[in-house]
């Protein structure tokens, strides 16, 4: 029997409905190796995906996660986003935002920066980490895009970086800026016991003096949760032409606001949409610790009285995403899926 024309649009208009609605995706996880730039080893990155798998309880690093690894991703073209960490640290400790993400609609890959993660601390103050880390980057984005399990479901458009702490120094070289190394030596002669930034007094190791800043004119945009920005004056930003979007805590003992964040927002030639948090520290932008995790690492799990680290989190979440969308002109999850159940009912 043939259905009437008006009863097969509704039927169609149903199966979309139905994909609409069962946004947002499970979450995938794949696990890639590609070569590291400044020495061509193997380097490791993660990619969190929209998928159509079945998600499980797993805890890679004594991180909790609920994801579907190596799972087929779902149906549908997505942007892309990098994520980089901060010093001596890990991707992981973003999951959080990395999930939310890939649940919202975006491929988010995360690299683990070889020679400054936390196993690995050897690259500390050395221009081939501060210059390496954005070619690590770049080669993420292009390593995603010839993945066979993620490359075919990437949209194709401008792609968005994420920086957290020294990955928001990342960020900005990425989209443009090209760093003051004086500007470091006169901070650690204001500062010696900055411990982080001025571990080898200002003077950075040229270990591979031939690296120089590099951008990448695939970024469109990018998000910083604490960036370390002090080597980046009004000169040395006048390459970033993205919109950014920035978030510090006003009480970050780590990487200090005033020297950071706040002179970056005003001297970027696009003024950037700048979320200055009230009472938070600088952890506060890692994932909320649990029981074994707070015994563990007090100091990177414990907040100040009034701050609710899973509200903060729940608004970044929601809020990144609306940025990513806007900047790199993405789609709404619906209307992903929308588009996704079109073409399979073709």
């Amino acid at each position: 029997m043939t259905l009437p024309r008006s009863l097969m649009a509704l039927a169609l208009l149903g199966g979309l409905l139905a994909h609409a609605e069962a946004a947002p995706w499970t979450v995938g996880l794949h696990h890639m190796t590609l070569a590291d730039p400044v020495d061509r080893r193997p380097m490791q990155a993660l990619a969190f995906y929209p998928a159509a798998g079945q998600a499980r309880s797993t805890r890679i690093e004594g991180y909790p996660l609920e994801v579907a690894e190596e799972a087929p991703v779902a149906m549908g073209r997505f942007p892309l986003l990098l994520l980089s960490h901060g010093n001596t640290g890990s991707p992981l400790a973003l999951h959080y935002l990395a999930t939310s993400l890939a649940r919202q609609g975006f491929v988010v890959v995360a690299v683990v920066h070889p020679g400054d993660n936390a196993r690995d601390p050897s690259r500390l103050g050395t221009l081939s980490n501060l210059y390496g880390r954005p070619l690590q980057v770049s080669a993420a984005i292009t390593a995603a895009r010839d993945d066979a399990l993620v490359g075919p479901y990437l949209n194709g458009g401008k792609v968005g970086v994420i920086g957290y702490s020294a990955g928001g120094e990342t960020a900005l070289i990425l989209s443009g800026a090209r760093p003051d190394l004086d500007r470091l030596r006169q901070y650690c002669l204001e500062r010696p016991n900055d411990a982080d930034a001025c571990k080898t007094h200002g003077i950075l190791i040229a270990d591979r003096s031939e690296l120089v800043p590099e951008a990448d004119p695939r970024v469109g945009a990018a998000m910083l949760m604490a960036p370390l920005s002090l080597l980046f004056g009004r000169h040395a930003l006048l390459g970033v032409h993205v919109p950014v979007l920035i978030y510090s805590g006003d009480s970050d003992q780590l990487v200090a606001v005033e020297r950071n964040a706040e002179p970056l927002a005003r001297k970027l030639p696009i003024t950037p949409d700048y979320r200055l948090l009230a009472g938070a520290g600088h952890f506060v932008f890692m994932a909320h610790c649990d029981t074994e995790q707070s015994a563990r690492m007090p100091a990177l799990c414990k907040d100040a009285a009034g701050v609710d680290r899973r509200h903060i989190h729940h608004s970044l979440q929601r809020e990144t995403a609306a940025f990513f969308r806007q900047a790199l002109g993405a789609p709404e999850p619906a209307e992903q899926s929308a588009a996704a159940g079109a073409q399979q009912q073709r």
